[in-house]
């Protein structure tokens, strides 16, 4: 071998030899004030599977307080040939920028789309470090007691987060937001929940999946999926793949990023906010990386989203924290759906946050029912659902809806009674388990009522007077239905109504009203309490009433309360303690089970002394 051909050789491998194969452990860092351009820096990221590999930046300068007072960023040329064509992407968040072996800060920001020569922004280290630095999260103060039902406003971000630049059209100067991949939903399921999603911050795509299953497997393809999981790593490195959950299990919503540091079992990623939340409580999870894929617009990675591995703490304008080996507390969620191929069931976790946890649990509802080959709620279905809260306090539910479109009414309705639990003004709660049974009807529920008519609207105590129902059920023929209604003779000498109506107008005549003020309430128990006081929501109620005046506390309607009493039980709380006009029910039926029937009819009936 010729001393040219081995100078040669050495050429080659010199590079190969001298080039780090895993980002630097515990390096020095690079404060700010010395950075300079035109100095080259390498940026770990992983652009396949789960090992981090480098790619090369050049320094173009500093932008001085671009997010605020005191918040910069370091502006870089990616000159890389393997990110030239697709640019910084969602994905590559916090992947951390070191210069000389130090680092220096942390992918975070794409400047320009359909960039000639493509650069990126860097979040300095100071400011991930600041981010370390905070407080552990603390209990959330109680919402502003809002009537319960109605909108609220939004929460003020912190003071710190309300500098991001908006990402509106005028804006280049975007943070790499993170996609979140929905793995265990159908794409029709997911394109429902787009727009919520959307309003709760989330960038979602339905490309993405996740392995690492709770139970044992039940085919090959599952226990495949669990034999990959365990190849993930059970600790994180800089450089890494890493993913924060919104719910795992069946149903996984997690955004990806990459780690930026660690310090012991103590990490911070992105480098910049993941839904500007604050002090969280999330899962964190390795992850492994498909591939990139490549937009002029928008490049992002396609992950699987691993076992959950840690828990994320701080959701900050310079990065995530968070702690490996600590698992966050989670709602575990069951759906249960009898079908033609038998039982189904979906089993996840969601978060514990009080505007995420409905949208995800319903969106895992939906999916239950829609994303099956038997799937099919054409009729109509009955939806039992029972919350269960700290200490045994329980909240159940069983409704009918009517036809496929029914579905839409009755997520929507969930979302908005468990937003209300939540979002409580007596008691930072959360529930400690969350079931579903979705059963398909075989018809459709819906009825009409045609015909209500008194035998007399005159009647003595003691007398009986009939009450004649004519309805039809949905495209079938007439019923007639008579309903005996004993006249007790303590109603001599009254002027009475006979009303045939559902059950929440009925709470609504007699004054108990399904969306109640909070500020009558004094406790979440007395809140569960008025709750499962509700009537049924299914069939027609029939009642003879009398109209009053009720005294109300924390919804409890009395009759011939002393007026001094409420007088001054008023004055000492006038939000308790109130006086309206309503209707107070002398007797009661409950008719039409199982059926949807809209009506509010009344008849006089004048009782003689």
């Amino acid at each position: 071998m010729t001393r040219t051909t081995l100078i040669l050789l050495l050429g080659l491998w010199l590079p190969c030899i001298c080039m780090p194969q895993t980002p630097p452990d515990h390096a020095d860092l690079m404060r700010l004030k010395e950075i300079r351009p035109g100095m080259r820096g390498e940026v770990w990221t992983v652009f396949h599977g789960t090992r981090p590999e480098p790619f090369t930046v050049e320094i173009v300068g500093v932008i001085r307080n671009v997010l605020g007072p005191g918040k910069s960023i370091i502006l870089g040329k990616l000159t890389d040939p393997r990110v030239q064509k697709m640019g910084a992407g969602a994905g590559m968040s916090g992947s951390p920028l070191y210069i000389d072996g130090r680092l220096a800060g942390a992918l975070s920001y794409q400047l320009q789309r359909f960039e000639t020569v493509p650069h990126a922004g860097f979040t300095p280290i100071e400011d991930l470090l600041e981010v370390s630095r905070l407080p552990a999260p603390a209990p959330e103060p109680s919402p502003p007691a809002f009537p319960s039902g109605t909108p609220r406003p939004a929460d003020p971000a912190p003071a710190e987060e309300r500098s991001v630049p908006a990402a509106g059209l005028d804006s280049p100067f975007q943070p790499l937001t993170p996609v979140f991949t929905l793995s265990g939903i159908d794409p029709e399921v997911a394109g429902i929940f787009a727009p919520e999603f959307r309003a709760l911050g989330l960038n979602v795509a339905a490309v993405g999946g996740s392995f690492g299953f709770q139970d044992a497997p039940q085919s090959a393809s599952e226990d495949a999926a669990g034999r990959a999981s365990s190849r993930l790593p059970r600790t994180l490195r800089a450089g890494d793949a890493v993913s924060v959950a919104l719910s795992t299990g069946d149903i996984t919503i997690a955004g990806t990023g990459t780690v930026s540091r660690v310090d012991g079992t103590h990490l911070l990623a992105f480098g910049h906010s993941l839904m500007h939340l604050g002090a969280v409580d999330l899962p964190m999870a390795s992850s492994e990386i498909v591939t990139i894929l490549p937009s002029l617009m928008s490049s992002f990675k396609v992950a699987n989203v691993g076992p959950v591995i840690g828990t994320i703490s701080q959701d900050r304008l310079s990065a995530v924290y968070g702690e490996l080996g600590k698992l966050p507390e989670m709602i575990p969620v069951t759906v249960t759906v009898p079908g033609k191929a038998g039982v189904r069931t979906l089993r996840f976790s969601v978060v514990r946050h009080a505007q995420i946890a409905p949208m995800v649990v319903a969106a895992g509802l939906t999916q239950a029912i829609l994303g099956s080959n038997d799937a099919g709620m054409v009729q109509g279905f009955r939806l039992t659902r029972r919350v269960t809260f700290p200490g045994g306090r329980t909240i159940s539910a069983d409704d009918l809806y009517a036809g496929s479109q029914g579905f839409a009414a009755g997520t929507a309705e969930f979302v908005r009674d468990l937003g209300d639990w939540l979002l409580n003004p007596f008691e930072k709660v959360f529930p400690t388990n969350v079931s579903f049974t979705v059963e398909a009807l075989d018809r459709n529920p819906l009825a009409t009522l045609e015909v209500m008519r008194l035998s007399r609207s005159t009647a003595a105590p003691g007398d009986t007077v009939q009450l004649t129902l004519v309805w039809r059920d949905y495209q079938e023929a007439r019923t007639t239905q008579i309903v005996n209604l004993p006249v007790d003779r303590t109603w001599a000498g009254r002027t009475l109504d006979v009303v045939v109506t559902t059950g929440p107008q009925l709470d609504e005549l007699a004054g108990m009203p399904r969306r109640m003020m909070a500020s009558q309430i004094r406790s979440f128990d007395d809140y569960l309490s008025a709750l499962e006081n509700n009537r049924r929501t299914d069939g027609l109620y029939v009642a003879v009433v009398e109209k009053a005046t009720v005294f109300l506390d924390q919804s409890k309607p009395a009759v011939d309360y002393p007026a001094s009493f409420a007088r001054i039980a008023h004055q000492s709380d006038e939000q308790r303690f109130q006086r309206q006009e309503a209707v107070v029910p002398l007797m009661e039926q409950h008719l039409l089970e199982g059926r949807i029937v809209f009506a509010n009819l009344r008849r006089t009936l004048q009782v003689t002394d």
